[in-house]
């Protein structure tokens, strides 16, 4: 719990039996202010793994969940499914290429106001290999097409990300995979809510990359992205008319 906020942490895994122990064991041992755990429940997604990612991350003291379907979005989604009552909702990958202790400055900036901060790679230090050269280049053409469109910088799409659960729940989420980040971050912009970036530090992934370490997925994911940026733009004003509506009637 940070500041009265209860948080849950989602982390869509899939084959990632090396690392997401890991992961799971570092945000655990977070604590607050009055030294009590900082993360209340963690919330791993196993997405189809082959391996032990699921017995790995219970045992590590996560609440595992399933989802065949592949796809990062679908995982995400499962997950969210499975919270139970929570102020915050932190996404992490199950990698460890996250610092995940500087999740703390996040949840600071939604106390403070912000609705959705996003932990930007770009700003922040990456070790040598941590981010691909398709990566940085994706991030830079998602970031010069959303400021053309909608007029908001923005410096990454990284996973690591924290928001409201209020704020979540007016994005209505609905890519079940590559595009998942990219949708967050717009809607966001489109319902104008308070969206911060902050730099964070990123580490060399323990595992191969599914999306970035193969060509293919390399070029699936930039599909997926630039297609899932059109598609907001061309339904723009009716998601923010249906939003406002919903919630102006709850």
């Amino acid at each position: 719990m940070y500041r009265d906020n209860i948080i849950n942490v989602v982390i869509p895994a899939l084959n990632e039996e090396g690392a997401v122990d890991k992961v799971v064991s570092d945000l655990k041992a977070l604590k607050n202010e009055n030294e009590a755990p900082l993360i209340d429940h963690v919330i791993v997604c196993d997405n189809g793994s082959t391996d032990a990612t699921a017995d790995v991350a219970e045992k590590a003291g996560a609440e595992v969940v399933y989802q065949s379907q592949a796809g990062y979005g679908i995982a995400c989604l499962t997950a969210i499914d499975a919270i139970k009552s929570c102020d915050i909702v932190l996404f992490v990958d199950a990698d460890d290429s996250c610092v995940v202790s500087q999740c703390k400055a996040m949840f600071e900036h939604i106390v403070d106001g912000a609705d959705i901060v996003i932990g930007s790679r770009t700003l922040g230090k990456a070790e040598k290999g941590a981010l691909t050269p398709l990566q940085v280049f994706g991030n830079g053409l998602s970031g010069v097409l959303i400021k053309a469109l909608w007029q908001h910088p923005i410096t990454d799409l990284g996973p690591f990300r924290a928001i409201k659960r209020t704020a979540l729940a007016k994005l209505d989420m609905q890519d079940k995979s590559f595009g998942w980040t990219v949708e967050m971050q717009v809607k966001a912009i489109q319902l104008g809510l308070i969206t911060q970036e902050i730099a964070v530090d990123s580490k060399v992934r323990i595992g191969q990359s599914k999306i970035s370490g193969t060509l293919k997925g390399s070029v699936n994911a930039g599909i997926g992205i630039i297609s899932m940026i059109a598609r907001l733009r061309f339904n723009q004003r009716k998601f923010v008319k249906v939003q406002q509506a919903k919630f102006e009637h709850s």
